[in-house]
Parts: structure tokens; C-alpha cells; sequence
């Protein structure tokens, strides 16, 4: 098929869907200037970044183990990205009546800042911080605030808990969230929607078999997919160039 042609098919889908879920993935951030990890050249090419990037070594290293985390996910780029086309035409298609659940591999909360109402992150948020022995919750401000973040609160006792915190970051050797959440959601869903994910990470990859039969599946990805040939629509372009459009033809 033409772009043209995609582009309506996908209009079609869309307007013929009333519950949606969507994946997305590295692609969704890259449009907004954040760079992909995993892609040749990323920063996941660092083998001892990536192993202070784990749980083991923040309760082994913290100290050691903040520096790093801030360099890898606070850094200016993260800090000053904005939501971008992609984002929007997800909340547009919130505004027209649609039930659109976004499960995102991202940490950056861009789909948050973009108006998404339902937003599961799988991997966590990059922009905030618990204390894991009170669980008293930190926003990114209090984050960038101290090179070693540590938990301010007022103990019973009258002190201060004083714990360095942790990331409420899925790092490394730690599970991932919402994956049976999205899992009944597909149960119900009837367009699951996969947005810039090159689906080569389990157990997130294998959520393309969950969907139930007769529930379109639709693949928005500059590279192809092992779970191409499945997938009632694929499109190899950028998120921003064809979702607006075709939200914009309903």
C-alpha cells in the first residue's frame, strides 16, 4: 500500500475502536529528542554502565550508583524534552471518546505531559524517587537537588530516616510493572495499538499474544518487527509523520 493508502487504513481502525491499547517504546521518546539506549551507538553499549545501572549494584553502591543514574536519564536532553506530535494525537483521540490505555516502556513521563489520562509505566519514571525503608515519595526537584539524594523524613523518634533513596526507575534484575494489567486489558481492547518498539525485549515483547483473535494489531515502527507478519497494519515511518494524520481523518 501508498503512505496515503496506510494512513486511511489506520484512520479506519482507529474510528472503528472504542477501547485501545498502546505499547510504546523507545521511537515515541526519540521524536522528542531522547536518545534510544538500545539502538547501535546507545548508551546500553557501555558494559559497566550498564551494570551500575542494576539493583544489585544501588543497594551495593549508592553513592557511587546516583552520579551515574543522573548522567544516563536526568541529563539535559531528558530535562528539557517535550511531548511531541505522537503524544498529542493520543490525547486527541482521548478528547474524541476513545478509551485509550497507554502501557509505555519510556521513563521520561512525556505521555503524562502530553494529557494522557491512563498511563502504566513499565519500566517506571526517571522523574521521581521513594525512600525504601519509609516509602515517603520525592519529585524531581528534590532529586536534582542533591547529588546523593537522602529521605528528609521526620522519623517517630523525631529524627530524620536519612536513607538514600532509590529511583522509581525499573533498573536492571528488577521486575517490570503493569505487564498482567496490560495482559487483561488486551482481553477487552479491540485495536492494540504498538507504538516505536522494536519488540525484542521479553516479557514485554511477547505481549502481541495476548491480543484476542479478531482484535486488529498495528505496528507504527521505523524497523521491522518479528511480529510483523501478524499485524493487520505496519507502517516503517516516524510515529509524528503518520499518527496526527490519520487521527486527523476521523
Amino acid at each position: 500500500m501508498s503512505r496515503d493508502q496506510d494512513v486511511d487504513r489506520l484512520a479506519s481502525l482507529l474510528a472503528n475502536s472504542a477501547r485501545i491499547v498502546v505499547l510504546t517504546g523507545a521511537g515515541m521518546s526519540t521524536e522528542s529528542g531522547i536518545p534510544d539506549f538500545r539502538s547501535e551507538g546507545g548508551v546500553w553499549e557501555d558494559e559497566d554502565l550498564l551494570a551500575a545501572m542494576s539493583d544489585g549494584y544501588l543497594r551495593r553502591s549508592p553513592e557511587d550508583f546516583w552520579p551515574k543514574f543522573k548522567a544516563t536519564f536526568l541529563n539535559q536532553r531528558f530535562l528539557t524534552a517535550v511531548p511531541n506530535r505522537g503524544h498529542q494525537a493520543l490525547v486527541q483521540l482521548e478528547k474524541m471518546g476513545k478509551q485509550v490505555e497507554v502501557y509505555t516502556q519510556n521513563v521520561d513521563g512525556l505521555h503524562q505531559q502530553s494529557g494522557s489520562s491512563r498511563v502504566m509505566e513499565i519500566h517506571g519514571n526517571a522523574r521521581t524517587a521513594y525512600c525504601p525503608r519509609c516509602h515517603h515519595e520525592y519529585d524531581l526537584d528534590y532529586v536534582l537537588e542533591h547529588p546523593v539524594p537522602r529521605c528528609s523524613w521526620e522519623t517517630q523518634k523525631g529524627g530524620v530516616c536519612d536513607t538514600i533513596l532509590h529511583p522509581d526507575t525499573v533498573l536492571f534484575g528488577q521486575a517490570v510493572r503493569y505487564l498482567n494489567e496490560c495482559i487483561d486489558e488486551l482481553g477487552r481492547t479491540d485495536l492494540f495499538l504498538i507504538l516505536g518498539t522494536s519488540l525484542t525485549v521479553d516479557p514485554v515483547a511477547s505481549l502481541p499474544m495476548y491480543k484476542p483473535r479478531g482484535c486488529p494489531l498495528v505496528i507504527i515502527n521505523l524497523d521491522e518487527t518479528r511480529f510483523d507478519s501478524m499485524a493487520d497494519l505496519r507502517i516503517h515511518e516516524k510515529i509524528g509523520d503518520v499518527l496526527p494524520l490519520a487521527v486527523s481523518r476521523l
